[in-house]
């Protein structure tokens, strides 16, 4: 018998989606994150057990609050989240975070629906002022599936046109490879994005395949001809995301739709990073959508189906 969605919140804390086969973990407050998924007693995705316990609650006395600054000023939590591209801190056209105290780190709302298709979770942030976005994250979670869908919406509430991308970025334990789907179609070239202690080395294992071997690095890849699909491949489960391209749109960071950043422990923060100062082995699979012109009053959205297995 297929057990349905069950919902658990305790007031404005976490709020759980457990079908019997997966429980997802989603922390409103904390940017809208999506901050655990579990399949049987394996955890997915990385979290930050100096700042938040299995439960998804704060320890060590840490007191959540909306963050900005530098970037070693971040407060990385971990988990599953959305950003404006193209990111940078040259012109009023990039995003200058993380951290960022509205979409990174500010609380959103939580609406819970459902409906015999199962349970959705649409979480909404405040308004920025600088980027003139708003955020929703709705995640669907149906009964007898390893699956959950990711529906990602930025709306313009300014007064003003705007120019950006959604950038979904889920961060993973750094213990596993990354396998990318390349579209024969579109130029295979990986692009070297960024170069923190060195550019992250990968293969060719066929002609539409990419793999990034685990590794000490802290830098980051570009796949502008990504075919819309990318697996973390862990010891315990893989986790596979998919998602439409569009090859006749422009997107972010030398045309890609999908990027990697790998990063791992330091000595000592990295200066020309802005201070960055990674806090344990993480591997980012990063989806990005098309640069979209947003008149007030638009939006644009992202659907990323998330399989497990």
């Amino acid at each position: 018998m297929v057990s349905p969605v069950v919902v658990e919140r305790d007031g404005d804390g976490p709020l759980w989606l457990d079908n019997g086969l997966l429980r997802l973990g989603l922390v409103p407050a904390l940017g809208g994150r999506l901050s655990s998924v579990r399949f049987g007693s394996v955890e997915l995705l990385w979290r930050n057990a100096l700042l938040l316990d299995s439960e998804l609650r704060p320890v060590n006395g840490h007191v959540p609050s909306p963050v900005a600054g530098a970037m070693g000023d971040w407060v990385n939590y971990g988990g599953d989240k959305t950003w404006p591209a193209p990111q940078g801190w040259d012109t009023d056209a990039q995003w200058a975070g993380p951290p960022d105290p509205v979409l990174d780190s500010g609380p959103y709302t939580a609406a819970v629906e459902s409906t015999s298709d199962g349970v959705t979770v649409t979480m909404t942030s405040g308004d920025d002022p600088r980027t003139g976005l708003r955020f929703t994250r709705a995640i669907t979670l149906q009964p007898g599936e390893t699956s959950y869908r990711l529906r990602l919406t930025a709306t313009n509430v300014s007064e003003r046109p705007v120019r950006w991308a959604l950038w979904n970025v889920t961060q993973l334990p750094g213990g596993g490879d990354v396998h990318i789907g390349l579209d024969p179609a579109r130029d295979p070239q990986v692009v070297g994005l960024v170069a923190g202690t060195g550019t992250p080395e990968y293969r060719y294992n066929a002609p539409d395949l990419v793999v990034v071997p685990r590794q000490d690095v802290v830098g980051k890849l570009g796949f502008p001809g990504s075919a819309g699909w990318v697996s973390y491949v862990g010891a315990e489960a893989m986790m596979t995301q998919v998602f439409t391209v569009d090859p006749a749109a422009e997107y972010p960071d030398s045309g890609s739709p999908l990027e990697v950043w790998l990063e791992h422990p330091l000595p000592e923060p990295l200066a020309d990073l802005g201070g960055l100062n990674p806090p344990a082995h993480i591997v980012e699979c990063e989806v990005l959508g098309p640069l979209t012109d947003l008149a007030p009053g638009a939006s644009t959205s992202l659907l990323i189906d998330v399989d497990v297995t």
